[in-house]
């Protein structure tokens, strides 16, 4: 008798035996299955004198899910096999052009209402999904009653989406938050589109498992049993804030009845240097010119696809339906963050969100920089915060962690008050400019002991705004309220150098003086010329005003002088009436798209 016995992990091959007769192979068995020990019934009668070579052949299924990524962080193989780890980013999350009218990419809101609506000629829509393979290799059939099935968990339905890539059926939907499970069929090669709807937020960590069983039949009885699970990990991309240091794309701007010197200053600066211009006209404004309190520009990478993602901000004025009616499309991503149980404030308007350009800070390196933002002093019991879903939202996505500085001093209470970032020659490629109302005393006592005491702020705008240089510094009041402001922004110094890893020499004092108003907060006493756009080398900053020496505004000199010294050209734009007066500058009111990093977010650790 002839016993062959074997282990349980051969339950899922075939199994063959041949006798080696004239060196041509005759089958004289196939063992069935389930296979532990078995006595083969052989094709072909075997006497006692025969001499016999038999072989056991095992014609095995090998199955593979992959990502298309040249990359793998990690990839084990057993009988339960662990996850593959991969770097793609699914897009998905940020197409909100698939959401219904009107939903956002909000916690709380069912996905389940999030319906495809699919154009089947637009064939570049899956180019903005993760593409994933699923290969076999083995017999031409599964045997008799096993079955490939590709499935997710219930806790990642809501986030992620598998498609087929069948033009004439219209993407048929594979995986969603309603179908769980569905087989698939055994072939060489099957190619797949996986789609995120989420992105990283506090309670998801922007990893998704998809999953391949063999399922294998008991008997009828009963339902097929998996005997080998292969599991591909995504990363949902991330999303990314760009500082003032990148290239420039095209830039944002409100026009209004009153506003055409700043619209004029504007666009002539963007069209100096060649860049688009975007200009949302009144009859969609409404007369809300915030264009950088509404929103953020951002970006998403992946290693087949990238485009910009507009954050909006939970503000919601009348420009709240700019950036879904006007920016979403096929190649512009939408995300926003609205909280259900916290009062919105200023402190939620995007001039409070900014973001560094690259840095090291102890040996840590940032190279995608760090985003900013304002809150309250933190021995404050009743300050004013950014409400905890954006704050949330933005330390979920890991790749630029954020810095918050105190900005509840200011009335605004927006960080673009008194900093911002502009490229410079150097290791660091850039330097931070800080509001300083200390520098602002230094050049005004120097005036004045230069003889241009006489000399007037706001020359020409009227005698209602008109103010010597001496009674500015005769106004004792004024001092004690500049003195406050530059201990708020010192605190904010050293925040800043301890996590930006800076140093004195990387910080330019910029001579801005503050005025407070109720509750003891703080606006520009004139126009801040630290709220500017940023251009590349071109810089567009608010036109101060400031007392005139030999017919030159000495604020503009000072200014011009400390830029140049930089390789950086300042164009002066009044926004005085249009913005000043409104407690807003330059910055406030425009917004700039800009080149991606060409640093891809998963060569990081994380």
């Amino acid at each position: 008798m002839i016993a062959i016995s074997l282990s349980h992990n051969t339950t899922s091959y075939n199994i063959y035996i041949l006798q080696i007769k004239a060196d041509q192979p005759v089958l004289l068995s196939t063992l069935p299955k389930p296979l532990l020990t078995q006595t083969p019934q052989l094709h072909t009668p075997v006497t006692e004198s025969d001499t016999l070579r038999l072989y056991i052949y095992i014609e095995g299924i090998l199955l593979t899910l992959l990502s298309k990524v040249t990359r793998n962080l990690s990839f084990t193989h057993s009988r339960r096999s662990q996850p593959r780890r991969t770097t793609a980013g699914s897009s998905g999350a940020v197409r909100v052009r698939l959401l219904t009218q009107g939903h956002r990419d909000t916690p709380g809101i069912e996905l389940a209402t999030f319906r495809l609506q699919v154009n089947p000629r637009v064939f570049h829509y899956l180019n903005d999904m993760s593409p994933m393979v699923l290969r076999t290799k083995g017999p031409a059939q599964l045997p008799p009653g096993y079955k490939l099935t590709l499935h997710i968990s219930r806790g990642d339905a809501e986030k992620v989406r598998v498609f087929f890539p069948d033009f004439v059926k219209r993407y048929p939907l594979v995986l969603d938050d309603q179908v769980l499970s569905q087989e698939v069929p055994y072939q060489e090669e099957t190619k797949l589109y996986v789609e995120g709807l989420r992105f990283p937020d506090k309670d998801f960590d922007g990893l998704l498992k998809i999953h391949l069983s063999l399922l294998e039949p008991i008997s009828e009885d009963f339902p097929e049993t998996p005997i080998y699970t292969d599991t591909v990990v995504f990363r949902v991309a991330p999303w990314i804030m760009t500082p003032n240091t990148l290239e420039p794309v095209e830039v944002f701007v409100c026009s209004t009845k009153d506003n055409y010197p700043f619209l004029k200053g504007i666009t002539g600066l963007a069209k100096k240097n060649n860049y688009k211009l975007k200009v949302c006209y009144e009859y969609k404004n409404r007369g809300d010119r915030w264009m950088q309190d509404e929103l953020e520009f951002g970006y998403i990478d992946s290693p087949h696809q990238h485009f910009p993602v507009v954050l909006d901000s939970p503000r919601d004025g009348d420009l709240k339906d700019f950036p879904y009616d006007e920016l979403l499309g096929k190649d512009f991503g939408y995300v926003t963050r609205v909280p259900e149980d916290e009062e919105v404030n200023s402190l939620d308007s995007f001039g409070n969100l900014e973001v560094s350009p690259p840095v090291t800070v102890n040996g840590k390196h940032y190279p995608l920089g760090r985003i900013i933002i304002g809150v309250a002093f933190p021995t404050s019991a009743h300050g004013r915060n950014m409400t905890k879903v954006v704050q949330d939202f933005l330390w979920a996505q890991k790749v630029q962690e954020p810095v918050a500085l105190f900005s509840d001093w200011l009335y605004v209470g927006h960080v673009d008050e008194f900093m911002t970032f502009v490229p410079a020659p150097g290791p660091k490629g850039f330097r931070l400019l800080l509001a300083s109302p200390d520098a602002g005393y230094k050049l005004f006592k120097g005036l004045q002991n230069d003889g241009h005491g006489k000399a007037k702020i706001f020359d020409g705008l009227g005698p209602d705004e008109e103010i010597s240089v001496d009674e500015i510094l005769d106004n004792e009041r004024l001092k004690s309220e500049n003195d406050y402001v530059q201990n708020c922004i010192d605190w904010n110094r050293d925040v800043l150098k301890r996590e930006l890893g800076l140093d004195d020499d990387d910080i330019i004092d910029l001579p801005i003086l503050f005025k407070l108003m109720e509750d003891n907060r703080a606006v520009a006493y004139y126009p801040d010329m630290v709220n500017m756009i940023v251009l590349g080398k071109e810089l567009g900053i608010p036109k101060p005003f400031g007392p005139k020496v030999d017919g030159r505004c000495a604020l503009e000199a000072e200014m011009t002088s400390l830029m140049e010294a930089l390789g950086l050209n300042c164009t002066y734009i009044d926004n005085f009436a249009s913005y000043h007066k409104l407690l807003g500058e330059v910055h406030c009111g425009s917004n700039v798209r800009r080149k991606p990093f060409e640093l891809r977010w998963w060569n990081l650790e994380m």
